[in-house]
């Protein structure tokens, strides 16, 4: 494989000059359900915080289930802390009203940032997809409205190096992506992968096609191992071999899963940074610990405290 540099700002990249600078973050948490989930968010934020992240975004629940509680974790971390966060926002289970006074709501507070998804079935993934009758009927849809009501939010939107799971071929699914694009999306962070090689592949298709946004890699530290790998197989991410080889035999032994996870995954976003990439968006699954770990070989180190939390 050729080797790259550092990408330019629109997301290019350039032939290998033989640096590489330290790369952006951006990190994913979740709406706590618990007291004590609450406690392990704040843990996890007064952590990476310091890492000085370029945004922190919050997830949205299947069918808008965690809407209060993710509008309750973005509103604290505005308060509470120096962080940009980026608010997910789904199509499903809400008509374009509901939608429209939840974006406006954000915009209140003083949210800037967007992360604009069709979601997934209200039954879960796998279950047929049914756009709410009153609603917005696709992402590209969702993008534009935020954009018409408030031209100053910046919106991200998700991108599939293994394909969605609903698109009938990579053609289609990338079109899709362009619509998003056309419809006033800067950025794209993608499902989480385990095969570079399946990201620069798709890499060259979108830009074959004209998109030239940033497509940020989504990594996700695989803390348990089993539990990850059912998760994502059912969102269409394929599980290499040599993957699950690694984590044979440590079901039942936390600590070294954690050690293999935190090597797998910093060897991944080296060997990305390695050949141009300089943007990472982690899933954290609000735990700090191996993200931090990973950040700290990237070349990232505390910038200084926070606001107290």
């Amino acid at each position: 494989m050729t080797e790259f540099a550092s990408p330019s700002p629109d997301g290019h990249r350039a032939p290998k000059t033989g640096e590489i600078k330290t790369p952006a973050i951006s990190f994913e948490f979740f709406p706590p359900k618990t007291a004590e989930m609450e406690r392990n968010l704040w843990d996890t934020i007064n952590r990476l915080a310091p890492l000085a992240p370029n945004f922190v975004s919050v997830t949205y629940g299947a069918g808008g289930s965690t809407r209060e509680r993710t509008h309750a974790t973005i509103a604290r971390i505005l308060k509470e802390t120096d962080l940009l966060p980026a608010a997910h926002l789904t199509c499903v289970g809400a008509s374009r009203g509901e939608i429209d006074d939840i974006v406006d709501r954000y915009h209140d507070v003083g949210v800037r940032h967007i992360v604009a998804l069709r979601g997934d079935p209200a039954t879960g993934i796998g279950s047929a997809y049914a756009a709410h009758p009153d609603g917005y009927q696709t992402s590209s849809d969702l993008v534009a409205g935020i954009k018409r009501r408030h031209p100053d939010i910046e919106v991200s939107v998700s991108a599939y190096p293994e394909k969605h799971p609903d698109a009938r071929d990579f053609d289609t699914d990338i079109d899709t992506l362009k619509a998003k694009v056309d419809a006033g999306a800067s950025r794209a962070i993608t499902q989480v992968f385990f095969d570079n090689d399946l990201y620069f592949r798709y890499l060259d298709r979108v830009r074959a096609r004209g998109i030239e946004i940033a497509v940020v890699p989504g990594i996700m530290p695989m803390h348990n191992f089993r539990q990850a790998r059912a998760f994502v197989t059912r969102a269409g991410t394929s599980v290499p071999d040599w993957l699950a080889q690694k984590f044979e035999g440590l079901d039942d032994d936390a600590e070294t899963r954690k050690l293999v996870a935190a090597a797998v995954a910093a060897g991944q976003v080296q060997k990305l940074a390695k050949h141009g990439v300089d943007t990472f968006h982690f899933y954290t699954m609000n735990r700090a610990d191996l993200v931090f770990a990973i950040s700290h070989l990237l070349g990232i180190r505390p910038k200084g405290a926070q606001k107290a939390a």
